[in-house]
């Protein structure tokens, strides 16, 4: 079960960065960045039930990845260059974060722990 935390918690994390890294610098839709950047927002709000394994947090964060993965799904179809291969890391990170969260989820259940 840890190791679905720590999975979930890098998942998360590096899918906060790839978002600033790709607005901000690798392939802002405006040169110098853009408003987008403001999709990391969201993203923050689970990050510290995940750090600290609340299982709560589990069970809703990954609702939260579907507009991620939604996006990453429509800018690797419609952009081209570095834009879409960054949506495909978006869609690789919000799927692995997605299964990681729903097991811990359910694994860390009353009906799964140890008496």
């Amino acid at each position: 079960m840890k190791v679905l935390q720590i999975v979930s918690s890098i998942s998360l994390i590096a899918l906060i960065f790839l978002c600033l890294a790709w607005e901000l610098w690798l392939a802002p839709l405006r040169p110098g960045g853009s408003g987008l950047v403001m999709k990391v927002l969201p993203l923050l709000l689970p990050l510290m039930g995940i750090l600290k394994g609340r299982r709560y947090t589990y069970q809703w964060a990954p609702m939260l990845m579907l507009a991620y993965f939604t996006e990453g799904v429509v800018r690797a179809w419609s952009d081209t260059g570095l834009s879409a291969w960054l949506a495909g890391g978006e869609i690789v990170l919000t799927v692995v974060f997605f299964f990681a969260a729903i097991y811990y989820a359910k694994f860390s259940g009353p009906s799964h722990q140890i008496p």
